[in-house]
């Protein structure tokens, strides 16, 4: 199968502002979402100094309806809850939001990096102003995979924003998220534990679904997953180390087209960006609208590498990351992060000849 779609780059829209301490290290990986008078806003990543991460919301300026730029509109969430906070570590890191018209809701997949490392959280919002958080992301345990996820360490999670049908059949909300299966991240000497039937310890794409009427009755059951599988593992060159879902899944006349990021070079033990030495770059896949958990088609090569003085230049040198996608005037333009240091944007075009598997 045809993939019929790549990205232009079409530049810079955030820059840290240097002189607001919450911007110190740099703005980066936004979600995105509609306010209820449909102004288009980005929630970006704001890093301070000693890599303490807050989210916050700007207003995304246009100009003959592209992305230009931003009005900053203040902190939306801040890690002030115990479990986002460590002993010499805090952060609400990465936020994903996908507006679920089922829910009246902006569902926001976050990182809270606290005691044990990085572990998924959820907050919900109806204007991306106020968020209620939900808590910790809980995952049912799964004989089948002899494996608790709970301990593990985990990011870049999204959720679908439309139902799909789950394991079971059921019409069911469906997160893709990525568990670290190395335990010695947070605990020295402990080792990699893959769970059973995973034979790549590398960082892969997995899926987890909560029935709909589960949710449509308690909204706090987003967070309950069950039905855990894994969608894809690193395949290709650009993928060697590791991979993970970027902005919402969009549903296209192929299926489901998933931006993600691949990440090659080298990563040091623990969570100090600045040890590292790699590049990510963006690639595409397809998954089956019938059971998003199968892949239909994906690219051998990347679609989007860091190739501008802005994605070579920063804290990660090297560094396109996707994490948000809008569509303005019927284009669809995506967010991304750029050496963990800004934020850029990308047009999304439909290719004539689209790239084979």
């Amino acid at each position: 199968m045809i993939i019929p779609y790549g990205l232009s780059r079409l530049g810079v829209v955030m820059e840290p502002d240097l002189s607001s301490p919450f911007e110190a290290m740099g703005v980066l990986n936004p979600a995105s979402g509609r306010t209820p008078d449909g102004r288009l806003h980005l929630l970006p990543r704001m890093v301070a100094a000693g890599n303490v991460s807050r989210i916050g919301l700007a207003t995304v300026a246009l100009r003959d309806g592209v992305p230009v730029g931003v009005i900053r509109r203040g902190v939306v969430l801040s890690p002030d809850e115990g479990w986002e906070r460590g002993l010499a570590n805090a952060g609400v890191e990465d936020p994903r939001t996908t507006w679920i018209p089922d829910l009246g809701q902006h569902v926001m997949t976050y990182v809270a990096f606290g005691p044990l490392g990085p572990r998924l959280a959820l907050a919900v919002s109806a204007d991306l102003t106020s968020w209620r958080r939900l808590g910790p992301v809980s995952f049912g345990y799964q004989p089948d995979l002899s494996a608790d996820l709970n301990l593990f360490p985990n990011k870049d999670a999204v959720f679908f924003p439309s139902a799909v049908p789950g394991p079971d059949g059921k019409l069911s909300f469906a997160m893709l998220h990525r568990p670290m299966w190395d335990l010695g991240l947070i605990r020295a000497g402990e080792g990699v534990h893959p769970p059973a039937g995973v034979t790549d310890p590398r960082p892969g794409i997995w899926i987890s679904y909560v029935p709909v009427d589960e949710v449509l009755a308690d909204l706090t059951a987003l967070v309950r997953l069950r039905g855990h599988r894994c969608v894809a593992q690193p395949e290709f060159a650009y993928e060697q180390l590791k991979i993970g879902a970027g902005p919402p899944p969009l549903r296209v006349p192929e299926g489901w087209l998933l931006l993600h990021h691949g990440a090659t070079g080298y990563i040091p033990p623990g969570w100090d960006p600045t040890g590292q030495d790699v590049t990510y770059a963006a690639g595409a896949m397809l998954l089956d609208p019938a059971d998003p958990g199968r892949v239909l088609a994906r690219t051998p090569e990347p679609i989007f590498v860091p190739s501008a003085d802005g994605e070579q230049r920063g804290l990660v040198p090297g560094v396109v990351f996707p994490t948000a996608i809008e569509q303005v005037d019927g284009v669809h333009y995506v967010f991304y992060g750029m050496a963990d240091s800004r934020i850029g944007v990308a047009r999304l075009d439909r290719l004539t000849e689209g790239v084979r598997p």
